[in-house]
């Protein structure tokens, strides 16, 4: 799968992760762009959850959004996204005061995506992070589809079944990816992607034609990289990439080489 013409969003987005040179002071990379860029994919997602936007400034986020944009040379917080040429925008429900209703979180979407309504609007559903997890059905003009990162395969069902033909379904858990193309994802968004993009597009093709024993042979592979932990996957990412890309920020603690290597460096390779 590929970038569609008509600006739809399809097949893997390398999640991105925000390179440091301390736990505190913060330094853009100038070859991981390059490095990524090299993964067989073409759309990276920016400040979400792989570059730890949540423990960045907005300074610093708006500084990562537009170096990205400058090193890939893309057309590429919502009104700096205009400003700097973003593709779109992607947000994330509020996780201290979390909306209670369906109508709560539609309104604060409704109100981030007035300042940049003429991008593309994503929503990113992570309930395991958020602790938020209400439905949407009637949102904003610039709505263009969803980034779910739930492992409930029902639920996400339920969002391919109503998505509109416009919309992008991408499916957030790289572990379950093969059951999501099943129930139809557009795509994918993922960290592992940085490192094993290649790889995955493997397991696309491999389903798109009906191989399926590969496909899931590939997709077990996968899996023995184990859960989520951005620690773990930014180390992997430097071991494979030879990128140094500095330590996560706390509570994410940094993961030893040797530990990288026991974990998954075996199933990358």
């Amino acid at each position: 799968m590929a970038p569609a013409v008509d600006g739809k969003l399809t097949g893997l987005l390398a999640a991105t992760f925000t390179p440091f040179t301390a736990p505190l002071i913060s330094i853009y990379s100038l070859d991981y762009p390059l490095c990524v860029n090299k993964t067989c994919l073409v759309s990276f997602p920016v400040n979400g959850t792989t570059g730890e936007s949540m423990s960045l400034s907005v300074a610093e986020r708006k500084v990562l959004a537009e170096e990205w944009c400058l090193r890939l040379c893309f057309r590429p917080q919502a009104r700096h996204a205009v400003e700097i040429g973003a593709d779109g925008i992607a947000v994330i429900s509020p996780s201290f005061f979390k909306p209670k209703t369906a109508e709560a979180l539609r309104q604060f979407l409704q109100e981030v995506a007035r300042a940049a309504p003429s991008l593309p609007f994503y929503y990113y559903q992570i309930p395991s992070f958020t602790g938020v997890n209400e439905n949407i059905e009637e949102l904003i003009p610039s709505f263009r589809g969803v980034k779910f990162s739930g492992s409930d395969l029902l639920d996400f069902g339920q969002c391919v079944s109503y998505s509109q033909p416009h919309w992008s379904v991408l499916y957030g858990v790289d572990e379950q990816l093969l059951a999501a193309l099943a129930m139809g994802a557009n795509g994918a968004v993922g960290s592992t992607y940085n490192y094993m993009g290649c790889y995955v597009n493997q397991l696309i093709s491999a389903f798109e034609t009906g191989d399926l024993v590969k496909a899931r042979t590939i997709q077990f592979k996968i899996q023995e990289v184990l859960g989520f932990d951005v620690g773990v996957n930014k180390q992997l990412m430097t071991e494979v990439s030879g990128l140094f890309l500095g330590p996560p920020r706390l509570p994410v603690m940094p993961c030893p080489p040797a530990h990288a290597q026991l974990t998954g460096l075996s199933s990358v390779s």
